[in-house]
């Protein structure tokens, strides 16, 4: 398809397409990148993203960013808010991997403390957190352990010694989002859950450390308000979602829409797209347990935030409250979430599909707290594992704007089979580890589908959403140990 035609750029890094580019649109759709990432986006981006805007019940604009490529359904970096009344649910707009998601963690070690020690460290925490297809973990939970965890995520975590009771305090709607269901998840999707919580998974899920980068603190106020105070500080990165307890339940309502389309007379132009009324019953069915997944990946983050303490308490003898250990935060970017924004003047409740999309709230939002609340809210954006990733921070204009939205990473370049053909496993490894980033993968193969090659530039992407005024940077982390699933 090539960049569309009659795309019109509205602001510096904001271009819209507009409603009559395609029959059945009831909404423009606007993509946010530099005008070099623009002409550089893949051909089903501008499919997808139009698509989109065709869906019942849209609201103002369907939304890409600049790391979008093309997905199931939406394009990954997408955004859709729905009227809750006209509006649908659907879930190729919010992922298989329900509430994939980013945590960080500081502590107060340096990179001259972990640096020499950084290869039994990579081990130790691939032995604790295990990682690729199928992975299982020590702890197993039962049905009824399942279905609490829907409703209580990380609260779980707390009152069963995986938690600090800080821990709480640094995630998204505090870990529990509300409205979880076990009731509405079927037999099969707890089947795989029972053996997952505490696992990295696979594909470009990773547990990173990392260290501040030398003269990359670009706000230090918000920083040291978010834990980060000098460059060379270790931090810790995870990237990892529901595992296959959300994919299940993604798989299974996608068949049971099929039938809801029909019900309800819905067409859409992507069978993709598939997709129930909010309000329905199957919508509604769908929405609780697509929370309960969402609840049960904030706890899998937590337990792999337990493992990772006791492994960096293994490797350096030290208690992690006096390493300091914290969260600095952690968000989902695969969610659906009822949030209010302003639309032509007036406030309105408004379900917001974000598939490889995070929020970013910014400062005053009634929905945060502490230093949250006077910064605005904390952005993780991945980047690959050769390159480093950011810390950004949510502005009002994001509000104003994307329906409080960003992006979530780089982005990919090249489809997993392309990044194979052209890149050996086994030899990105040796050559990582000659440029000091020791990693280690559950299979050669998937090392190589990650490759740096395979994303786009992460300080492209960033300076996108910097110049769109949706999201701000305070750091940037390089990368000194890496485990892929």
């Amino acid at each position: 398809m090539a960049v569309p035609k009659g795309i019109k750029q509205v602001e510096e890094a904001v271009w819209e397409i507009p409603a009559s580019f395609k029959k059945g649109m009831n909404v423009p759709a606007r993509i946010y990148a530099t005008k070099k990432l623009l002409d550089a986006m893949d051909d089903g981006v501008f499919e997808q993203v139009t698509n989109v805007a065709c869906l019942p019940g849209i609201v103002s604009y369907a939304i890409a960013m600049p790391d979008a490529h093309f997905g199931y359904g939406f394009p990954v970096g997408g955004v859709a808010a729905m009227d809750l009344k006209e509006g649908v649910i659907s879930p190729g707009g919010l992922g298989f991997d329900l509430n994939c998601g980013m945590r960080v963690l500081t502590t107060n070690l340096k990179l001259n403390d972990v640096k020499p020690k950084i290869k039994e460290l990579v081990n130790e925490l691939y032995m604790l957190v295990p990682p690729g297809v199928g992975a299982r973990a020590s702890l197993k939970v039962t049905n009824s352990q399942l279905d609490e965890i829907s409703v209580k995520g990380v609260k779980w975590c707390h009152e069963n010694g995986y938690a600090w009771k800080e821990d709480l305090q640094k995630i998204e709607e505090h870990g529990a989002i509300a409205g979880g269901d076990g009731s509405k998840i079927s037999e099969k999707a707890k089947e795989r859950g029972r053996s997952q919580l505490g696992t990295l998974g696979s594909g470009n899920h990773y547990l990173e450390v990392q260290f501040v980068s030398a003269g990359q603190v670009y706000d230090e106020s918000i920083a040291s308000a978010f834990g980060i105070h000098d460059k060379d500080q270790i931090c810790i990165m995870v990237h990892c979602g529901s595992r296959g307890f959300g994919h299940q339940i993604a798989t299974d309502y996608l068949k049971l829409f099929d039938n809801a389309m029909q019900k309800h007379n819905i067409k859409i132009s992507d069978r993709e797209l598939s997709c129930a009324p909010y309000q329905s019953e199957e919508g509604q069915n769908y929405y609780k347990a697509m929370i309960g997944a969402a609840n049960f990946a904030f706890a899998n983050r937590q337990l792999i935030t337990y493992h990772i303490r006791e492994a960096f308490k293994r490797v350096f003898h030290k208690n992690p409250e006096d390493m300091e250990m914290q969260i600095v935060y952690d968000i989902a970017h695969n969610i659906g979430k009822i949030e209010k924004y302003k639309v032509n003047g007036k406030l309105r409740k408004l379900l917001i599909h974000r598939k490889g999309a995070t929020r970013a709230f910014g400062p005053g939002n009634e929905e945060l707290w502490g230093a949250y609340k006077k910064f605005g809210q904390p952005v993780i954006v991945g980047g690959s594992m050769e390159t480093g990733s950011y810390l950004l921070v949510g502005t009002k204009k994001a509000e104003e704007e994307t329906f409080g939205s960003t992006l979530h990473g780089s982005g990919r370049t090249m489809s997993r089979t392309q990044a194979k053909k052209m890149v050996r496993g086994d030899k990105l490894q040796k050559d990582m580890e000659a440029r000091g980033i020791y990693v280690k993968a559950a299979s050669m193969a998937g090392l190589a589908e990650e490759s740096g090659i395979s994303y786009k530039d992460i300080n492209e992407v960033v300076e996108a959403v910097e110049k769109a005024g949706i999201s701000k940077p305070v750091c940037s982390f390089k990368p000194l140990g890496n485990i892929k699933g």
